[in-house]
């Protein structure tokens, strides 16, 4: 028999021969055959367990590269009309930039696209491959969102989407009878033509500058499903409380809930003690007991189905789109104070030092004591209770805090990725207009749900694997080579040090935040650091999760508003043979492919929750135009900087050619902007005072004059017409030889 290959040599071989690397490929390479073909897939797994190659679908490749042939989405045309795409590959984390290079006689390609294209890697600083277009792939219409105005002949659709200023015309009868300023939703129509692109409205939304209209929009752009089928309503409908039979009775015990002051659902609650057990002094048992969600949500019903698509809840300023129906989210699992509800529970000791010693899971029944909030529980342990908290103080309050207390040890040693960014919320009065804006104030009350949280997480993770049962695990994988030596760049330039040479862990960047504390640098290096880390996701394989520095992590306790919690659940049941609503097979023979699912739309909701809170803050900012304000470089980019106001926690922009009068090159390695005749440099962490010019709550863009920086006063460049009139680089250069010649 032929001796197998070499790691190294099968990485080599696959870096050669990037169009055939599926499995049978590189055994027919080898001249591999009959039961070497297993020791091969052993290979391959060990290769990518060390992070040598990964694998897309069936094939192996080099981390971070492309295939030579790929499916791309393309992005609309940038300021200078160049087309880009994004790769639709699997597993591609760092999205690169593709620009796509047409070839004559190819046909028009525009925004939302799908092509299948040759790929070229190039080593340049504005992309890092070269697109030549194969064919164009059928897709759905591009859907846009913009405000309508009443022409002639029909009208014009001017879109909402921040950077897209291209206009949509609809013909007279493709109008739905919107009226003049109206919120529209419509989609592409007909074939590509010279002039604007044409569009029929599909649905009518409404006021642009409606109170509560910016999560609308943003249910609407992001594609949220935000109504229950009937189907799915029905069998909510039909739903009702738990009986004791088959289950644990836990209602003795005084559990109870502690979740923010508006909360309408209520998925966990806690209970902790002193160990009595002689043998674990200074140690607790803690209780966790989760809403059993699994009981009304079973495999392939139609709730499971659309509770699947779904993800997720998203949480806007206004509203709630639930994963579940109210009569399910906000009744029958929730765990209201003083009802009997269904419960997954796990009871664990951990030592003195908070170091969990054993864990049992539990299904059972339960009743909540109290329903508190986060303020309420805080000011009661602090000596001011009020009448509810009063008598819950000694008996439940203050054991929890002493539980916690044992768990921040643990967290010290275990030293879990220690960022300081903190969240702004934003306050609405009743007619739906914000009337605050503030950071939300992180007490030791929500530092101690957090840790019981992760507590039980960690715990039914490890239980799953005992069982040998497959579940969901959250994933967070560490830092690429690239991101983590772009920071290291970062911090010697702020005179700090980021080692090199070890096996990375939050230790070590834990150490560069505490160099960073307090100094002009805190903010820019903890806004590296977060850029710097990959996006965490689920998957039925387990990577560990790096950020909270957990090998063995699952999410488990918020079933009501997340898919993944679910799943974990179903497991559980099935690994103890509860009943028969446990992970079917279905659902295991799907796990990876629902991961991935849940994964995206948890994305999704989060850049709806993000670009509703920027519209909320620009209509906030709106009244104040032309007002300074204190802030700091939050990003740069080749077209402007990014600046985040202190006062706010509002993201604005200040375009490049408004930095001043001359030209400024822009470093993507440093990520600085320099000016040619001044030198001036602006970089992430700057401090500047900026000038409020534009706020638009329909596209929630915010757009800034630049005034000074860290103390220097800067001359920003004037606006004629309501536009700037930077110098151009041929201009600057002329200036530069002229100012030469006179010396």
């Amino acid at each position: 028999m032929k001796p197998l290959p070499s790691k190294d040599e099968i990485r080599q071989w696959i870096s050669e021969n990037p169009g055939l690397s599926a499995k049978r490929d590189i055994a027919k390479a080898f001249g591999i055959k009959g039961d070497a073909r297993i020791e091969l897939k052993n290979l391959l797994r060990e290769l990518e367990s060390e992070g040598v190659v990964e694998k897309s679908s069936r094939r192996f490749r080099e981390p971070g590269v492309l295939p030579p042939v790929a499916v791309l989405q393309v992005l609309p045309p940038d300021g200078n009309g160049d087309l880009y795409a994004k790769p639709l590959e699997e597993g591609v984390d760092d999205t690169p930039r593709i620009l796509v290079i047409p070839k004559k006689g190819d046909p028009a390609l525009g925004a939302g696209d799908r092509i299948l294209a040759r790929l070229a890697k190039v080593d340049l600083d504005d992309y890092a491959y070269e697109a030549r277009l194969i064919r164009r792939l059928g897709s759905n219409p591009r859907k846009v969102l913009g405000v309508f105005r009443i022409g002639s002949q029909g009208g014009r659709i001017v879109p909402i989407e921040k950077g897209d200023d291209k206009e949509w015309r609809v013909a007279a009868d493709m109008t739905m009878g919107a009226k003049d300023g109206e919120l529209v939703e419509a989609e592409a129509v007909g074939a590509r033509k010279l002039g604007l692109p044409a569009a029929q409205i599909i649905a009518r939304l409404g006021d642009p500058a409606g109170p509560r209209a910016a999560s609308l929009i943003a249910i609407h752009q992001h594609g949220i499903p935000d109504t229950f089928p009937d189907s799915v309503i029905a069998e909510a409908d039909s739903a009702e409380p738990v009986g004791l039979a088959g289950r644990e009775d836990l209602r003795d015990l005084p559990l109870l809930t502690i979740d923010p002051v508006d909360a309408r659902d209520r998925d966990d609650a806690v209970f902790a003690e002193a160990d009595s057990d002689l043998a674990n002094p200074g140690g607790f048992v803690i209780w966790v007991a989760i809403a059993d969600v699994a009981h009304y949500v079973t495999p392939g019903s139609a709730l499971d189905r659309e509770a699947r698509k779904r993800g997720n809840s998203t949480y806007f300023p206004d509203r709630v789109v639930p994963m579940l129906p109210d009569i399910l989210s906000g009744d029958l699992c929730s765990l209201h104070e003083g009802v009997d509800r269904a419960c997954l529970a796990v009871r664990m000791v951990i030592d003195a030092g908070g170091h969990k010693r054993s864990h049992r899971f539990v299904r059972g029944m339960m009743r909540s004591v109290a329903s508190l909030h986060y303020a309420q529980v805080q000011a009661a342990v602090d000596g001011a209770p009020d009448a509810k908290t009063a008598p819950l103080v000694e008996p439940i309050l203050k054991p929890l805090y002493a539980a916690y207390a044992a768990l921040k040890q643990a967290r010290e040693v275990r030293q879990p990725l220690d960022l300081e960014l903190p969240e702004r919320k934003i306050e609405l009065d009743a007619e739906g207009k914000v009337a605050s804006v503030a950071f939300k104030e992180r007490l030791d009350a929500h530092k101690l749900i957090e840790e019981f949280m992760i507590l039980a997480n960690v715990a039914a993770a490890e239980e799953l694997i005992r069982l040998k049962r497959p579940l969901l695990f959250r994933v967070h994988e560490e830092p690429s080579p690239l991101k983590l030596e772009g920071l290291r760049e970062v911090a010697e330039g702020a005179g700090m040090t980021l080692a090199k040479g070890q096996v990375l862990q939050t230790k070590h960047l834990n150490r560069l935040l505490a160099q960073a504390q307090g100094t002009e640098f805190d903010e820019l290096i903890n806004l590296s650091t977060l850029r710097s880390m990959t996006q965490a996701y689920y998957h039925p394989e387990n990577y560990g999760h790096f950020g909270l520095a957990l090998q063995n992590y699952a999410h488990f306790t918020s079933p009501i508003r997340r898919y993944s919690d679910l799943i974990v659940h179903r497991a559980l049941i099935a690994g103890h043979g509860w009943g028969k609503d446990g992970l079917s097979a279905w659902d295991m023979e799907n796990l990876e492919e629902t991961g991935k699912l849940i994964s995206e739309a948890e994305r999704r909701s989060m850049a709806a929750e993000r670009d509703t809170n920027d519209r909320y803050l620009a209509a906030y900012l709106a009244d104040r135009v032309g007002a300074e304000f204190a802030g700091r470089i939050s990003g740069v980019q080749r077209f402007g900087v990014f600046v985040r106001l202190d006062e706010t926690g509002a993201d604005g922009l200040i375009p490049v050619r408004a930095l001043g009068r001359e030209y400024f090159n822009y470093d993507e390695g440093s990520q600085t902007l320099m000016g040619s005749e001044t030198g001036m440099t602006l970089g992430i962490g700057q401090k500047v005072m900026v000038r409020l010019a534009e706020a638009v709550p329909v596209t929630g863009g915010l757009i800034l004059d630049l005034l000074s920086v860290e103390g220097a006063t800067v001359r920003p460049t004037r606006r004629k017409g309501g536009k700037y009139q930077p110098r151009k680089p041929a201009q600057a250069a002329a200036k530069r030889r002229l100012v030469r010649k006179r010396r």
